[in-house]
């Protein structure tokens, strides 16, 4: 099972660069001390702290409590036909990409690259599946790595968000809309982690799929570099309202739902 991508620390880390909130003022609006707080950033649990900084923060402290002691996980999700997650390494990380795909039609999407395409392109063969569209949540190294192999090795058609250009990729701007046999794919800016960060909700099969990037991570999400408050707004906005039985993909991390995240999300626990 992936683990999660995001430790107690990590996300503390992000609420505090998010809202530019120094080590020493964190320590003193939550009351406690500096060391107390470095303690924190290190993964150390102490609950009298955690439930002092969360709601300095904006974070739920429950939440953030049960991943400190590592109580959460969220669920494996029984295999979904159309559905396959492919975890890869790029440098010093995991990334994720996947493959959604119409069991009628076997027309597929590829959505990001991961740091390698091999495992992908050996799936979609052996499935015999045609991968018809390439769609790249943003712009990040990480994620289009391997584009020129993927694209040449399905001569799929790549697209990529306006806000952030890729070579070779047709700019989209939200609310673009995909046929892949009897799936639609409809597109939500949910930028903020990045310019233009793009998420695609597919349906057509069991279950609604939200196939995030980097917006939004189990228990976690991406940093606001490049607006905090954007994506705090947009995961709640445009990813959070979909149904709860709804499967995450996220760009790190394992895959989740959005019933899960608004349960146990310390970013977003409590607020929708």
């Amino acid at each position: 099972m992936i683990p999660l991508e995001d430790n107690v620390g990590d996300s503390i880390g992000k609420a505090q660069r998010g809202l530019h909130i120094s080590d020493s003022e964190l320590a003193e609006k939550a009351r406690i001390s500096s060391q107390e707080v470095r303690k924190l950033q290190e993964g150390n649990f102490d609950e009298s702290a955690l439930l002092h900084v969360a709601p300095v923060l904006g974070l739920a402290g429950r939440a953030l409590c049960e991943l400190a002691k590592g109580e959460w996980h969220p669920k494996k999700i029984d295999k979904c036909d159309g559905l396959a997650q492919f975890n890869t390494r790029y440098h010093d990380m995991a990334v994720n990409a996947y493959l959604v795909w119409d069991p009628a039609s076997r027309a597929a999407a590829a959505f990001d690259t991961g740091g390698d395409c091999s495992e992908m392109v050996r799936f979609a063969n052996h499935q015999k599946l045609t991968v018809q569209l390439i769609l790249l949540t943003h712009a990040h190294a990480d994620h289009v790595a391997d584009l020129p192999r993927l694209r040449e090795e399905t001569a799929g058609e790549v697209f990529a968000p306006a806000r952030e250009p890729v070579p070779g990729a047709e700019s989209i701007e939200e609310e673009k809309r995909f046929r892949l046999g009897n799936l639609e794919i409809d597109t939500r800016l949910t930028w903020g982690h990045s310019a233009g960060g793009m998420t695609y909700v597919v349906t057509g099969l069991a279950r609604p799929i939200a196939i995030v990037g980097d917006s939004l991570f189990a228990g976690s999400m991406g940093g606001g570099n490049v607006s905090y408050d954007d994506a705090l707004r947009n995961n709640l906005e445009k990813i959070l309202t979909l149904p709860d039985e709804t499967i995450i993909c996220p760009g790190h991390g394992p895959i989740t739902t959005v019933g899960e995240e608004k349960e146990h999300n310390p970013f977003f626990a409590g607020k929708i």
